[in-house]
């Protein structure tokens, strides 16, 4: 038996990251006799391994064929006969499908190497159009590494697996678990700019995919196409390292600007409501995390209302703040005000442009929440008041409070 660390882990220490997780194939072996050595078992679709002292994953080196439509449609063959470079010909790309023996020796029969240095991204054999989710993978690792170019023939690959369908047989949640992933890289928009180019976001995302070629207002967006001005408020989600629901809001706070008549072009009148319907089926069919779903709903339906705060008395924007529950979920109330700031950078020409409304609002909130409720409500019922009136003196208590911060500001 012969052990190799293969994977993200050499890839990683060739380019100067740092490596984490190290997967191991273990080639000539077979489970009884890893079992002899006190490895413990815990793959199921295929023989893997944890190292009895280390705790590593150590899987049999196998081949595998395709069965069935989709991701899960695979026979896998582990057998002591199976090599290692039948094992790494099964891999998705090249700069994956290096090798490392114990010994530090690098094994590397598809030109991984030459490719990490040339920075391209290449699939390794025609066997890659056997799983769908590789078309999701590579986009990723276009994102992670921004600097990396597509391989001709890759691209050619990916459009020929969405052109056959093969992306149709994705489960909702490895596509929302590929997706969020890919956002949370340093250029996430290049994600989605692969997957438009080979036609997969028009079967993952229609609704996104469509408003490429929608134009907005120059007056307001200077970049005018509503898809690029998405990708840019992406990129800026990054640049301010804002967590994953933040960035999934980002996606899509513009929906709705794909579903305005032409007539109606570039004003976007009801976009944020229209937005707002297809997140729902989007969230629904992708089974999105409760999280992310409702700041994505929140901020496609509040960001033009944020954005014209400064024109607000007291009164509209307690109401404002009622809307997006600020009293209880002041957390959600802060990342609903970065994604506001990274709509508003993310234009042609304003990425350096101070977002006003993220240093105003937080003082009109924490004036309105220093109300004392229990209070108000007391006095309210002492002079009789009863429900909604009682409601009524706690909204007038906050306008006030808020009123008193307006006046000192300039």
């Amino acid at each position: 038996m012969r052990l190799y660390v293969v994977g993200g882990a050499v890839r990683d220490r060739l380019m100067g990251l740092p490596a984490h997780d190290r997967d191991w194939v273990a080639v000539g072996a077979t489970p009884e006799a890893l079992l002899a050595l006190g490895y413990r078992p815990v793959g199921r679709d295929f023989p893997v391994f944890l190292h009895p002292d280390t705790g590593e994953e150590v899987a049999l080196a196998r081949t595998e064929r395709k069965s069935a439509p989709g991701y899960h449609g695979f026979v896998f063959h582990a057998a002591p006969d199976v090599t290692l470079a039948q094992d790494l010909a099964r891999r998705d790309l090249t700069i994956n499908a290096i090798a490392q023996a114990e010994d530090g020796t690098l094994i590397d029969p598809f030109g991984g190497r030459r490719d990490l240095e040339a920075k391209v991204l290449r699939h390794v054999s025609p066997a890659f159009a056997e799983d769908p989710v590789r078309v999701l993978r590579v986009a990723r690792f276009a994102a992670r590494w921004p600097e990396f170019a597509l391989a001709p023939e890759t691209a050619e690959l990916l459009a020929t697996m969405v052109a056959a369908g093969e992306v149709d047989a994705l489960v909702p949640e490895r596509v929302w678990q590929e997706l969020a992933r890919g956002l949370m890289t340093p250029r996430p928009s290049r994600m989605f700019e692969l997957l438009r180019a080979c036609g997969a976001l028009a079967r993952l995302l229609p609704e996104l995919d469509r408003l490429w070629g929608v134009p907005q207002p120059p007056e307001h967006h200077p970049e005018i196409d509503s898809g690029v001005h998405v990708m840019l408020v992406l990129d800026m989600a990054a640049r301010l390292a804002a967590p994953l629901a933040v960035r999934w809001a980002c996606l899509g706070h513009d929906l709705g600007k794909g579903t305005t008549p032409r007539a109606q072009w570039p004003r976007h009148l009801g976009h944020e409501e229209r937005g707002v319907r297809l997140l729902r089926g989007v969230h629904a069919r992708l089974r999105v995390p409760v999280d992310c779903r409702e700041l994505a709903e929140l901020l496609a339906r509040e960001h033009v209302h944020v954005h014209q705060s400064a024109g607000f008395g007291a009164a509209a924007l307690v109401r404002l703040f009622d809307r997006c529950d600020a009293w209880r979920r002041p957390e959600r109330f802060a990342l609903l005000l970065q994604g506001c700031e990274c709509d508003a950078r993310g234009r042609g020409g304003h990425a350096e442009l101070e977002y006003v409304p993220a240093r105003r609002l937080p003082r009109l909130v924490a004036a309105a929440r220093g109300v004392d409720t229990a209070a108000v409500a007391a006095a309210a019922a002492a002079r009789g008041a009863a429900g909604p009136a009682i409601g009524a003196a706690v909204h007038e208590a906050r306008v006030a409070a808020v009123r008193a911060v307006l006046s000192g500001m300039s």
